[in-house]
């Protein structure tokens, strides 16, 4: 479902208490990159050893590990959209109505809402590799009683569980983080906003082969098999990569080899109560009080919960056509195919505004991160006018592949709102960059879980002409979710600067210049001294 922006525990002052401000400036001399405690302590810092970091990794391993947090990123949606394929047979074997067939739907969505705020704290103090693999030992372990369900209940608890079990983009996006610097991760983030949106589509084509050819249970069987692959491909291959945890353990290697009173960031400091609150609450905080962060998590939840609704109405429309269940799954692939055109119409304009940057990092605005968003986002309305008036059917002489090609506009807008809100947040926000993308993780997964309980009904109950008065009604709300981004594009900068979050570029800029040149200095002076020392042996 949702990915978060970059988690950075360097970068979120707030991290700290609740006043935001911490002081990260060296008492040393005036370097940066060394912190001295009043008992004496040193505590290590990034410029310290940022040789050791994952941002000093090889590109190739910094891409095999992110292609790694992709499939698990894939696992995680595919479990979120493949119990769509569930709903007809826990219908015959449980009796229920076809409602309360879908209700565990709905509690796994909207408990993965609130899941990943609850675990990012934890990966921050413990590490991404532990987090990731107690999560996803946690969503595999619910998937059983889910296989060998002997009630109704028990896919409503185990299904609400697997939600909150599930770390999410709160995590797997802050293993880019670890890896990348904001003005360098654009292409990191748009590949891994690919296994966002495109997991839930991944997960509506292999059900319908599931429901067709497999019995109830297999629904949640093959849910498991991918997660316990997906785990055990990041046990053995995805290392740790948070940098405190990285500085804690090159802390613990120096004072074996010798170097005393040298020690980690978590070793010296651990969190309180107060701090984990802090982070939870923060991302509602700004969701409510943000004008950006509220109608951008709008426009990307409502984007999301397109997806669901299509989960449901796609069977109902496509019927019409005669479509059997692999037929209905298979019309989710232009949505795929239109993931794949949007990720890669990006790609020029990511270039090109690197390519400024890096010969003027203060020509931008944030702003500018929403610049092709301008030409893609009306794609989503006139994508779901499209596909409701070509869903009249073949009785008006329509033909199948109609509706399919104006859904394909819908995954082509999905997937640039998405990238886009991500991006352009991260950059307004620097610093509380993950809280404010932390709300529209809310929106995207609560809005979605909601709209597996509606989109049924819409579809079937509105009079006269149900499937094509409910996608327009989507498309109207498409239109007026939508234009807020014109209006942040032009008048953003002003908006910002009435939020006590939103920080400067060029301030954010200022302190990652500050804290490479001291890196680069830093290494200068190792090989002057290596050099000096080699010229005396001589």
């Amino acid at each position: 479902m949702a990915t978060s922006a970059p988690d950075q525990h360097e970068a979120d002052p707030g991290f700290y208490g609740d006043a935001g401000q911490v002081e990260q400036e060296s008492e040393l001399k005036g370097d940066p990159t060394s912190k001295k405690r009043e008992d004496g302590k040193w505590e290590l810092t990034e410029g310290d050893a940022w040789d050791v970091l994952g941002y000093s990794f090889p590109t190739w391993r910094k891409w095999q590990i992110l292609i790694v947090v992709f499939f698990i990123q894939i696992s995680m949606n595919l479990n979120a959209s493949m119990y769509a394929n569930a709903v007809g047979g826990i219908v015959e074997k449980f009796g229920v109505s076809k409602q309360a067939a879908r209700v565990p739907q709905m509690t796994f969505l909207v408990a993965y809402a609130f899941g990943c705020e609850l675990w990012a704290p934890w990966s921050e103090e413990l590490g991404r590799w532990p987090i990731q693999q107690m999560s996803l030992f946690l969503v595999n372990i619910w998937q059983i009683p889910c296989a060998l369900a002997p009630n109704y209940a028990t896919y409503v608890v185990c299904r609400a569980l697997g939600g909150l079990s599930t770390a999410g983009g709160s995590v797997t996006l802050g293993v880019l983080a670890d890896m990348w610097e904001p003005n360098d991760q654009e292409y990191a983030v748009a590949f891994l906003v690919l296994s966002s949106v495109g997991g839930s589509v991944v997960g509506a084509i292999v059900g319908s082969f599931v429901e067709a050819y497999l019995s109830l249970p297999w629904v949640f069987w093959i849910q498991l098999i991918f997660g316990g692959f997906v785990q055990a491909v990041h046990f053995f291959f995805n290392p740790e990569t948070r940098a405190t945890i990285l500085l804690d353990r090159e802390a613990k290697r120096r004072r074996k080899a010798g170097e005393t009173n040298v020690y980690g960031p978590n070793e010296l400091h651990k969190l309180t109560f107060r701090e984990v609150w802090t982070i939870w609450y923060r991302p509602f905080y700004m969701f409510f009080t943000e004008p950006i962060v509220l109608w951008l998590s709008l426009l990307s939840g409502f984007s999301d919960a397109l997806i669901f609704s299509f989960l449901e109405s796609f069977a109902l429309v496509y019927k019409q056509w005669g479509f059997s269940t692999v037929q209905v799954g298979l019309a989710f692939l232009p949505l795929l195919i239109g993931y794949f055109l949007s990720y890669l119409s990006y790609l020029p304009s990511i270039h090109r505004f690197r390519g400024i940057r890096r010969k003027d990092p203060g020509a931008l605005q944030p702003e500018a991160r929403l610049w092709w968003l301008l030409y893609l986002a009306p794609l989503e309305a006139i994508g779901l006018f499209g596909f409701a008036w070509t869903s009249l059917g073949p009785s008006h002489g329509i033909p199948w592949i109609a509706p399919m090609i104006f859904s394909s506009l819908v995954g082509i807008a999905n997937y640039a709102i998405y990238q886009s809100s991500i991006d352009y947040m991260t950059a307004a926000y620097g610093p509380y960059a993950a809280s404010a993308t932390g709300g529209n993780d809310l929106a995207r997964d609560f809005l979605a879980g909601i709209a597996a309980l509606y989109s049924t009904p819409m579809y079937t109950n509105i009079p006269g002409r149900p499937l094509e008065y409910a996608s327009t009604i989507l498309a109207c709300l498409a239109i007026l979710v939508t234009a807020p981004i014109y209006i942040f594009y032009k008048k953003g900068p002003q908006i910002r600067a009435k939020s006590k979050f939103a920080l400067s570029l060029d301030e954010t800029r200022a302190k990652n210049m500050k804290r490479r040149q001291s890196s680069v200095a830093a290494a200068g002076l190792a090989g002057m001294k290596t050099g000096i020392d080699e010229k005396e042996s001589v």
